[in-house]
C-alpha cells in the first residue's frame, strides 16, 4: 500500500470512537484500536469497507507499552498516521473517593492518562518533521467532568480527565515547531451507554442542569474531532473544546 496518511482511533469500535471512525473513513484510511472485542471490531472493519471505505483494526491494551510499540509497528506497514484521536477510556465505575479501591485508580490511570501517553509517543516518532514526519495532529477526548470534578461519582475518573487536559496543552508547546498540532475535546452529557447506565431520576437531573436541555450525540462529538483535524483548523493547538451543551 502506498503511504498514505492514516486516521488512528483508540477505542474506536465502540460509542464515540466507533462513530470517530465511521466520520473519518469518508477522508482517511482508518485504523481502529480496540481492547478485546474482535466481533465488534470485525463488523466495524466490514461495515467501512462495505460503505467504501478503508479500515483495519488493531487489537491492543493501550495502557502496555510493548503492547503499543507491537501496534504502531503493524500500523508501519499500512502508511504513517497523520491523526491519532486518543479516545479509549474507562470510568472505573461509581464510588465516592473515601471507597475507591487501589486497583480501581491502578485501572483508571493506566488506560486514560498512561494510554494517551503512549499512543502519542508512538505517533510523534512517526509525525515529527525533527524524525522525517510531515506532521499531523493529536486530538485528545477529554471531559466535561475535568473541569466539573463528578463529585460522588467518579472523581477519580474526572481526574484522569484532568490530567488529560495538562496533557494536551504542555504536549501542543513541545511538538509545535515539529508540525504537530495537539488539541482536545472535552464532551458532556452524551448519549452513549456510559451515561443510561445511571439511575433514570440521576440521568434526568443532569440533562435538566444542560442549558441547551438534551444529551449530545455522539455525531456532535465527532464533528468537533473532525473539525479539530481538519485544514479548517490548522492554526488551531493546545485548546480545549467544550461539546457540552453549555453545561
Amino acid at each position: 500500500m502506498a503511504q498514505k496518511g492514516l486516521f488512528v482511533v483508540t477505542g474506536g469500535t465502540r460509542g464515540i470512537g466507533a462513530a470517530i471512525a465511521r466520520m473519518a473513513s469518508r477522508s482517511w484510511p482508518v485504523v481502529m484500536m480496540y481492547r478485546s472485542d474482535i466481533y465488534q471490531a470485525q463488523a466495524m472493519v466490514a461495515e467501512i469497507n462495505a460503505s467504501g471505505g478503508e479500515a483495519h483494526s488493531i487489537q491492543v491494551d493501550i495502557g502496555d507499552e510493548q503492547d503499543v510499540v507491537r501496534a504502531f509497528t503493524l500500523i508501519d506497514n499500512l502508511g504513517r498516521p497523520e491523526v491519532l484521536v486518543n479516545n479509549a477510556a474507562i470510568t472505573g465505575g461509581v464510588s465516592r473517593v473515601k471507597d475507591v479501591r487501589a486497583d480501581v485508580l491502578d485501572a483508571v490511570f493506566r488506560t486514560n492518562i498512561t494510554g494517551p501517553f503512549l499512543a502519542s509517543r508512538e505517533a510523534i516518532r512517526r509525525m515529527s518533521s525533527r524524525s522525517g514526519g510531515s506532521g499531523g495532529c493529536i486530538v485528545n477526548i477529554s471531559s466535561g467532568a475535568s473541569v466539573l470534578g463528578s463529585p460522588n461519582n467518579w472523581v477519580h475518573y474526572a481526574a484522569s480527565k484532568g490530567a488529560i487536559d495538562t496533557f494536551t496543552v504542555g504536549l501542543s508547546k513541545e511538538v509545535a515547531k515539529e508540525g504537530i498540532r495537539v488539541n482536545a475535546v472535552r464532551p458532556g452529557v452524551v448519549d452513549t451507554e456510559i451515561h443510561h447506565s445511571r439511575e433514570p431520576a440521576e440521568l434526568q437531573a443532569m440533562i435538566n442542569a444542560i442549558p441547551l436541555g438534551r444529551m449530545g450525540t455522539i455525531d456532535e462529538i465527532s464533528q468537533a474531532v473532525m473539525w479539530l483535524a481538519s485544514p479548517a483548523a490548522s492554526y488551531v493547538t493546545g485548546a480545549l473544546l467544550d461539546v457540552r451543551g453549555g453545561f
